[in-house]
């Protein structure tokens, strides 16, 4: 059973940074592909970044250049680095993980991790 645990969520000001970390319970190589996606209230939970097995890495439009995503397989850890924080990158935060078995993907997510960006 694959489990991922988030940490690192918290309140900060406008223009502060935080780093997220999402242990998982198996090596992270074990994936296709790990991200990071938010959810804010009343509206849909959308990606945020994304690595892939082979380094490849993906942003939405709204964190590019201030969003680093990273990975440690020694530490099974994914983290997601958030710098310049806005406001409206308040979200609760979700691991995620991804992996293909036979063409099928197969999804896991954390608990996810609360960010409150303050004006």
């Amino acid at each position: 059973q694959v489990q991922l645990m988030e940490s690192g969520g918290g309140l900060v000001q406008a223009g502060g940074s935080l780093r997220l970390s999402c242990a998982a319970s198996i090596s992270i190589f074990s994936f296709n592909a790990m991200g990071w996606y938010r959810q804010a209230p009343g509206k849909q939970r959308v990606l945020v970044a994304q690595i892939t097995s082979s380094g490849s890495t993906n942003y939405a439009d709204s964190v590019k250049g201030r969003f680093t995503i990273s990975g440690d397989n020694a530490k099974q850890t994914v983290y997601l680095q958030m710098n310049s924080l806005k406001p409206e990158d308040t979200a609760v935060y979700y691991c995620n993980s991804m992996r293909l078995r036979n063409g099928i993907p197969y999804n896991y997510w954390g608990q996810g991790t609360q960010v409150t960006v303050s004006s």
